[in-house]
C-alpha cells in the first residue's frame, strides 16, 4: 500500500491540524487520542511516512527504529506508567483495525486493562 499524505497523522506531523503534545524529537511524536480507551492514551507515531510496521521495519534507518523505540519508552516513562504497567499496541492492516494508513504505537495505562483479546465464541 502506497503512502497516503492526506492522512491525519501526516497531517498533524506538517502542523496542519493541533494535536495535544505530550513529547517530541527528531524520530517522532507523542500525543493524546481524541478517543481515549484508558485513562492514560497516547499515540507515539515516527516522523517520516510509514504506512504500517512492516514499512517501518523494513524502510526506516536503524537510527529512526532505535530513536523511535526510545521515544515510546521515554514518553511511557514520563507518563509515569513503568510500576503499574501499561500496554502497547501497533495495528496492521485491516483485519487488525488499524483506522489511520500511518504506523503508530498507542500506549495505554492507567487502570487494569484486562485480557489482551476477547475469548472466542
Amino acid at each position: 500500500m502506497a503512502y497516503d499524505d492526506a492522512n491525519i497523522f501526516a497531517r498533524i506531523l506538517r502542523g496542519e491540524i493541533p494535536c495535544d503534545k505530550v513529547y517530541e524529537d527528531a524520530h517522532a511524536l507523542a500525543f493524546k487520542d481524541i478517543n481515549p480507551q484508558a485513562p492514560q492514551h497516547v499515540l507515539v507515531i515516527p516522523k517520516g511516512a510509514y504506512v504500517s510496521f512492516a514499512d517501518f521495519s523494513a524502510g526506516a534507518s536503524t537510527e529512526a527504529i532505535a530513536g523511535f523505540f526510545r521515544a515510546v519508552g521515554k514518553v511511557a516513562s514520563d507518563l509515569g506508567v513503568d510500576a503499574p504497567g501499561y500496554r502497547l499496541i501497533a495495528n496492521h492492516g485491516p483485519d487488525s483495525h488499524q483506522e489511520v494508513p500511518h504506523f503508530h504505537v498507542h500506549i495505554l495505562a492507567g487502570r487494569p486493562l484486562g485480557p489482551m483479546l476477547a475469548a472466542r465464541s
